[in-house]
Parts: C-alpha cells; sequence; structure tokens
C-alpha cells in the first residue's frame, strides 16, 4: 500500500469508529476485508487510527470537521504536511480538498487551548481538580502513543541477562527508574510476542506504572494473596515473581482468566483461580488486591477510543461499583492484613474520594500507604491505597 491508499483506508476504519463501532472491531473487520495490506501495511493504517483517535479533536479542528476524511487531514497538518501531497485522488489515494474543504482550514495558531487539549469538555475540569498545575502536562502526555514496557521475570534472570536474549531477536531495550525490573523498548516492539524471552517466561508485556504499582504493596512472604480483580492476572504474576506465598486470582468474568494458567506456568509461578462463593467459604487473606474496574483516565493514551465515549453517568456508575468492591473485599481480609485499592484513573471521585468514604465507614481500618502516578512518571497514570485492617 502507498502512504495515501493507508491514509484512505484509515479515513474509512475512523468513520466506522466515529459512527459508533469500537476500535478494535472496526480495524479487524478492515484487516480481514484487506487481504492485500501486508503487516507494515497493517501497522501503518493502525498507528494513523489510534494516533487520529488520541487527538480527535485537534485533528479534527484543523482539518475542519468531525469526519475522518477531516481527521486525517488535520492529521497531516498537525505535522506541517499539506494534505494535497497524499489527497490526490490518484489510485487508491483520498479525493483531492474541494474548494470548500480548503477554504475550512483554520490558521493553526488560532486553535483554542481548550481544543488543543484533546480531552472531552467535562472531564477537564476533574482533571484540574486532582493534579492542579500539572494538569495541562498530562493532557499533552495523553495525546501520544505510550511506550511498550516490559517486566523481567527476575524468578528466572536478571535485568541484563533479559536484555541481552531480547537483544537476540533485535529489541532493543533500557531500564526504567520507576520500577525495578522495567525494560522500556526502544526498537522492534512488535517483535516481543514472538522473541524467545517472552516465550520462555523470561519478560511480560507490562506498563511500568503498573509495576511500581505492584513493587508498593506490603507483600507478605509465605502469606495469603488475593488478586481480586484479577483480569488477565498481570498484577497476579508480578506479585508471584517477587516473594514465595499462596496467590489466589479471582475476576467476577471468569473468561478474563482463561490464559491465566498457561501465563503462569510460562512464568514458572502457581497462581490458583476461585470463584466468589470459594472466597467466601475459605479463609481470609493477609493482602487482598483490589485493581477496581475504573474509567481508565491514566491509560486514555493506550485506549484513546474510549476517552470520547465515557461520560458524566458511566463515572458515577464505575464509583458505585467500586465502592461495592471495597466493601466485599473488606470481608475477604484477615484481622492485621492488608486491603490495597486500585485504579488507572486520574479522578478523585474515583481514587482520594472513594477511600475517604471507605474510611468514613469503616472505623476499624486506617491508610497505611498511598501512590499516585501519571503519565509524567513516564507510564500510564495510578492510584493505590494501602488500607490495614486493625487487629481484633
Amino acid at each position: 500500500m502507498t502512504p495515501a491508499a493507508r491514509v484512505a483506508a484509515a479515513i474509512g476504519i475512523l468513520d466506522e469508529i466515529f459512527a459508533g463501532a469500537p476500535a478494535e472491531r472496526a480495524l479487524t473487520r478492515w484487516a480481514r476485508g484487506s487481504r492485500f495490506a501486508g503487516s507494515k501495511d497493517r501497522a501503518a493504517v493502525r498507528d494513523h487510527v489510534f494516533d487520529a483517535l488520541r487527538c480527535r479533536s485537534s485533528f479534527g479542528w484543523l482539518g475542519g470537521g468531525e469526519t475522518g476524511r477531516a481527521v486525517m487531514i488535520g492529521a497531516l497538518r498537525s505535522q506541517g504536511l499539506a494534505p494535497e501531497t497524499l489527497f490526490t485522488g490518484e489510485g487508491h489515494a483520498p479525493a483531492p480538498l474541494s474548494a470548500a474543504e480548503r477554504a475550512a482550514l483554520p490558521d493553526p495558531s488560532e486553535m483554542p487551548r481548550a481544543v488543543a487539549r484533546d480531552l472531552p469538555e467535562w472531564i477537564w475540569p476533574l482533571v484540574q481538580q486532582a493534579h492542579g498545575a500539572a494538569a495541562d502536562g498530562i493532557a499533552e502526555a495523553l495525546r501520544h502513543r505510550a511506550p511498550v514496557f516490559l517486566r523481567v521475570n527476575t524468578r528466572k534472570q536478571g535485568i541484563e541477562a533479559a536484555r541481552e536474549n531480547l537483544l537476540a531477536d533485535n529489541i532493543e531495550t533500557r531500564p526504567h527508574p520507576l520500577a525495578q525490573a522495567a525494560l522500556e523498548v526502544t526498537a522492534n516492539a512488535r517483535r516481543v510476542q514472538a522473541s524467545a524471552a517472552y516465550r520462555d517466561g523470561l519478560v511480560e508485556l507490562q506498563d511500568v506504572g503498573s509495576q511500581a504499582l505492584v513493587e508498593a504493596l506490603p507483600l507478605p512472604e509465605g502469606g495469603r494473596i488475593l488478586d481480586y480483580c484479577a483480569g488477565g492476572g498481570g498484577k497476579s504474576l508480578a506479585m508471584a515473581a517477587r516473594v514465595t506465598a499462596e496467590f489466589v486470582a479471582h475476576d467476577a468474568s471468569a473468561a478474563r482468566m482463561k490464559d491465566l494458567p498457561e501465563r503462569a506456568a510460562r512464568a514458572g509461578v502457581e497462581i490458583r483461580r476461585a470463584t466468589g462463593a470459594e472466597l467466601r467459604a475459605g479463609r481470609p487473606f493477609d493482602l487482598v488486591l483490589a485493581d477496581v474496574p475504573c474509567s481508565g483516565t491514566g491509560a486514555w493514551r493506550r485506549s484513546p477510543d474510549s476517552k470520547w465515549r465515557f461520560d458524566a453517568n458511566a463515572l458515577q456508575d464505575l464509583v458505585d461499583v467500586q465502592a461495592g468492591i471495597l466493601r466485599s473485599c473488606r470481608d475477604l481480609v484477615s484481622p492485621g492484613g492488608g486491603l490495597a485499592y486500585a485504579t488507572c484513573s486520574l479522578l478523585d471521585q474515583e481514587n482520594r474520594q472513594q477511600i475517604e468514604r471507605f474510611l468514613s465507614e469503616n472505623a476499624d481500618w486506617h491508610e497505611e500507604k498511598r501512590l499516585s502516578l501519571t503519565p509524567l512518571d513516564g507510564g500510564d497514570g495510578f492510584f493505590l491505597s494501602v488500607l490495614r485492617r486493625k487487629t481484633e
């Protein structure tokens, strides 16, 4: 595919997304119907689409509209490129700009600051409320592609040995200061999952912020630890790499954990899956991690489509769900045990206010530790509060 044909493909996919289709579904549908597209073409089109979604507001403004075509015109203008270089109408290129389209293109210097932030208008005051002077920098970071991070499985190999193994597959990395076992991929990130290091369980894909969160947990050696909202089990695996303990994983959707046994075997650790009924009938835990469903605002650069679908009603629904999970997890913690509440949210409503509400309702608990990370720290945004139950 030519560069112009890739832009044309991105326009069609974006129009489908703007009409309501989930981004991944629209991309998959295009790939299945475009067998002529090679792996580099698919990767380039995907990058066009996700870059456009991250900057949908500003690109649309620069392109003079809200369609996929306008957003891609704006994407080129944001790079200092004249749209006419690719919008030629030749071969599979997008049609040339009409006179009306050219007349609608605004002066980039006149872009309103609210548009340039590329955040939904209603969410901006909440980000400001939570982060003050850092809010603008956070918004800017969310406009750009997230780095790819790996967690070295130090049960199997040291950091430098892992780097050498990755380099054998032409994957270049460097350590990141936010987490002890973190490597940032600096070249050939798309080769990671086909690499020997990944296949042999030497590394796992995991954001450095997520790794830092796990490193901040008070993991009891030889204790009993529950990952209550385990999802695919990334944090369970990271915890199991740090201490020897009894690990149990649970998720409201058991299907999310279907790959966990295979991943645990590859990593050389044991993690048992359990249902809610089994948890309630069993012994309490020394530590429960509740990485609750949240807005995902801290990771919007990885899932930019959700940024434009999220609304205030969804936020309130999530806050209610989170409070319910905290209550459920509270009853699974042994006297003197810990409850670690975590989100990948940047909002006080899901973070600080949620903890304040829990503590006001539960006099036998206190907060032991708090961690707040934003994309300005290098990884995704995360919040962690470690709560401790009083001994009876």
